[in-house]
């Protein structure tokens, strides 16, 4: 066998081992990034939305009491309202989009927290079976959420760093595949609450 056939046979080899690394490479990314963090974010929407749907009973069990926190109240209704507006498209998941969405839910879970303190000024509210059912129910909402964001923040980490390691980052960015965002501590948690002044 000749030289230049050699050459040639090489090369091919070469070319067809580049090819079948870049399927397989290809065909992992896609694997992650759909069942691993669209998935994973389909569980986050999906326990912020359980959230917003028994929030809705709140209200009325709220305004069915003769004394209630008006101004509370406006502020649960008005953060409610903003969270639902604004969404993130898993497709383009930058910090920036993120962090809006992440804001306009902590501001909400703020003032359901808030309504929550300052229900022990109002024994009629207090007393509603309706309303300790939801308090039953509150910090089980807030559980599933977290551990949503914790798997989230999971799978992300993984998509993340699988994309940027040599040589798949190349392919990656070939394919269009980009780093997803995580989901941040919320500004000021490492302040604990001061649930008297909540109360006042």
């Amino acid at each position: 066998m000749s030289t230049s056939k050699i050459a040639l046979l090489s090369v091919l080899g070469l070319l067809l081992l580049f090819f079948f690394n870049g399927c397989s490479t290809y065909n992992s990314m896609v694997d992650k990034e759909e069942n691993g963090v669209k998935k994973s974010w389909q569980q986050v929407e999906v326990q912020y939305q359980a959230r917003m749907d028994k929030t809705k009973n709140l209200f009325e069990i709220v305004m069915a009491n003769a004394d209630y926190e008006k101004s509370t109240l406006k502020d649960i209704v008005e953060a409610r309202a903003n969270a639902t507006r604004i969404t993130v498209n898993i497709d383009d998941m930058s910090q920036e989009n993120l962090d809006k969405f992440q804001k306009a839910q902590d501001q909400f879970g703020k003032s359901l927290g808030r309504l929550l303190a300052v229900s022990e000024n109002y024994p009629d509210l207090k007393a509603s079976e309706a309303f300790i059912g939801f308090q039953a129910q509150y910090e089980g909402m807030e559980n599933r959420i977290a551990k949503a964001r914790t798997d989230f923040n999971d799978v992300v980490g993984d998509y993340n760093s699988y994309i940027r390691r040599f040589p798949k980052n190349i392919w990656a960015g070939m394919f269009g595949f980009d780093k997803k965002a995580y989901f941040q501590a919320q500004e000021g948690a490492e302040v604990a609450p001061d649930i008297k002044s909540m109360r006042e």
